[in-house]
């Protein structure tokens, strides 16, 4: 917990100086190659970049420390925390979708492979997974568009709907809001690009669950519960599952790290309005008050979503609740 402010601006300080060791200017991109030379001076001082970049460095992390501002856009008016709101509900519910589908299917692989081991389910999976593994996000969602070209391949609603909203969670609200045609209408938009993204955490999840459901389905308490005439499933879900779905509750949170990043390609491919998205139009852009602003984001979720595995963590085991119990 005590690191976790520290490696997301150590993370973004990385990224803050090495866009200032590359060789092009982004006030120059901005107003191209024969621009005023006045006017781009006036734009480099307005937007700081004529100062040493340790003083950069540090006017840019006492503005986001007294204000939150990660400052204005390049390339547009619009401020950087707006763009930032704008896109990111796009990506969360992306990636949450795509981990609804990867959880159940991933847990419900492994869990097969394990209990037929060395049999058809197990060679299936483990195919299945390699293959997850093999074949690139990109390449996925083209051939999902291929093959099923009666369904929408870009935006989030069809051009023409209008839905009067709060928040950019369109999923999330037309389904409070009771709009079922809305919900409808983006639950089939955002279809194709979740299930490219589930296969980026997937394999992981089906191995992971695999080798730890063959580790406890060998424990003697196993052997006793099926002695005592338990039926199969109650054996494998009730008994042997919990204890095994530790490391993959584990390993099912950092795979946000793995979705935010396999969410730069599908966005790209579905011309998905997202966070992804938004970060690759900046960098082609040399945006770099943008790509700032969402290296700080991501790695404030990649943060945040390690605390939360390490709290799951230790709700899911109690050999951690006894031993801190013990120490207090």
């Amino acid at each position: 917990m005590a690191l976790a402010i520290p490696t997301t601006l150590a993370a973004v300080l990385v990224v803050f100086v090495a866009i200032r060791l590359l060789p092009n200017n982004p006030v120059l991109a901005r107003f191209g190659q024969h621009a005023v030379p006045e006017k781009v001076e006036l734009a480099m001082r307005a937007q700081g970049w004529d100062r040493p970049v340790w003083e950069q460095a540090g006017r840019f992390f006492w503005r986001l420390a007294t204000t939150g501002d990660l400052g204005v856009s390049f390339t547009t008016p619009e401020r950087v925390s707006a763009g930032l709101l704008r896109t990111f509900p796009a990506t969360i519910e992306l990636a949450c979708v795509a981990l609804c589908l990867a959880l159940p299917l991933g847990i419900a692989a492994g869990v097969a492979a394990a209990v037929w081991r060395n049999r058809f389910p197990d060679y299936l999976c483990m195919t299945g997974s390699l293959l997850g593994v093999s074949v690139p996000v990109f390449f996925l969602g083209i051939c999902l568009i291929a093959a099923f070209p009666q369904m929408p391949t870009s935006g989030r609603l069809p051009t023409g709907m209008w839905f009067e909203r709060d928040t950019e969670f369109i999923l999330v609200e037309s389904l409070v809001r009771g709009r079922w045609d809305v919900f409808t209408a983006a639950l089939r938009h955002i279809c194709l690009p979740a299930i490219a993204l589930s296969t980026v955490p997937m394999p992981l999840i089906a191995r992971i669950t695999r080798s730890s459901m063959l580790e406890v389905l060998s424990s003697d308490y196993i052997r006793t519960a099926r002695a005592k005439g338990n039926p199969p499933w109650r054996v494998i879900w009730r008994h042997a599952f919990p204890n095994a779905s530790i490391p993959v509750a584990n390993i099912g949170g950092l795979q946000v790290a793995q979705l935010l990043t396999g969410a730069v390609l599908t966005e790209s491919v579905f011309s998905w309005p997202g966070l992804g998205r938004y970060l690759v139009e900046a960098v082609l852009r040399s945006d770099y008050n943008v790509v700032q602003g969402a290296t700080l984001l991501i790695a404030g979720v990649f943060v945040l979503a390690n605390l939360a595995v390490d709290a799951l963590y230790a709700a899911l085991d109690p050999r951690l609740r006894t031993r801190e119990a013990a120490d207090a």
